[in-house]
């Protein structure tokens, strides 16, 4: 019994060190490159999933490459932008194996492990992210960055950056021939160095300083403008009433003219009629009307008018209005 386990442990055994000789499997997300005595010839490509069969080592070998996207960040580099100002740019790159044949062709040579392949391979596409960025030498400053919406070109630059990464220069191939595909690039973060700060921000002052200068010339061009408008209708309107007043003075004078003739033709009537009017229009309302006792006909009102009369005799022969005379007089 014991024989019969050492058996079946031995076949066993032997059969899965059979199954990792002859046999691999290859996952829906990953191509793999097989190799017979180190060449990869047509064919040597699988990207189907599932289980395949190869003949032991040395004779064919598998290596694997992840064809799922990568991320690659470059470093931050000091660029220079058209307009002579230095920033601070920091991109990066999404980037997958789009040829397994092509790419084990090209960085085999780093080493046996597909991790080897990938490694010297984001060495060259950050080196090309790192020349690429060089483009933002021909955006300048105020065009990265500015106030109105949906106005600033970083977009630009990162298609312009995608395109220098993607193109051959230098008379190093194109990413297609490294069997690379870049699917984008962008920049992550941009800085300013201190000195451009300051710049920055001395710039901003003297931008603030010429937009007050030149507001405050619109506001006095715009002042000076409402004042001679206001002086102008000013003037018009003074001519106007001018005018009508001399209108109305020449017309006033025409019917006085006309009254004076009237008045000319009969002077006392007309003096007469004159003070009708100053008396009706006088005594139209409640008035004191003062007259001096040395007028004629009133002398009567003076109190000692009738002291004086005293010793005037009688008018009159009714002994009853005598009496009474006399009473009013003050006798008894």
């Amino acid at each position: 019994m014991q024989s019969l386990i050492r058996i079946v442990i031995v076949v066993l055994f032997l059969a899965a060190i059979a199954a990792f000789t002859f046999s691999y499997t290859v996952r829906f997300t990953e191509s793999a490159v097989t190799t017979t005595f180190g060449r990869a010839g047509d064919g040597a490509i699988q990207d189907e999933p599932g289980l395949k069969f190869k003949w032991p080592y040395p004779i064919q070998s598998v290596t694997k490459y992840d064809q799922r996207l990568r991320l690659l960040q470059a470093k931050s580099a000091t660029q220079q932008t058209a307009d002579d100002s230095q920033i601070v740019v920091e991109a990066f790159a999404t980037w997958r194996v789009s040829d397994p044949l092509k790419f084990y062709q090209r960085f085999s040579n780093a080493g046996q492990r597909s991790a080897d392949h990938f490694r010297q391979a984001q060495e060259n596409l950050a080196a090309r992210l790192t020349s690429a960025m060089g483009e933002t030498s021909k955006f300048r400053l105020s065009e990265l960055f500015t106030a109105e919406q949906n106005a600033s070109q970083l977009p630009q630059l990162e298609d312009r950056m995608f395109a220098a990464i993607s193109a051959s220069t230098d008379g190093a191939p194109s990413l297609t021939e490294y069997g690379v595909e870049v699917t984008s690039v962008g920049i992550n973060r941009i800085e300013l160095p201190a000195e451009t700060t300051t710049k920055v921000i001395e710039r901003m002052g003297a931008n603030r300083d010429r937009l007050a200068q030149e507001l405050e010339s619109q506001g006095t061009a715009r002042a000076t403008a409402i004042e001679a408008q206001a002086q102008a209708d000013a003037e018009k309107i003074r001519r106007f009433a001018d005018r009508r007043a001399s209108e109305i003075r020449a017309r006033g004078e025409r019917e006085a003219a006309e009254f004076l003739a009237q008045m000319n033709e009969n002077v006392e009537l007309a003096v007469f009629l004159q003070n009708l009017e100053l008396m009706r229009e006088a005594m139209a309302k409640r008035f004191t009307f003062i007259m001096s006792e040395d007028d004629f006909g009133f002398s009567l009102f003076n109190p000692r008018a009738i002291a004086e009369s005293e010793g005037l005799p009688s008018l009159g022969g009714d002994p009853v209005e005598s009496e009474q005379a006399s009473i009013e007089g003050g006798r008894p």
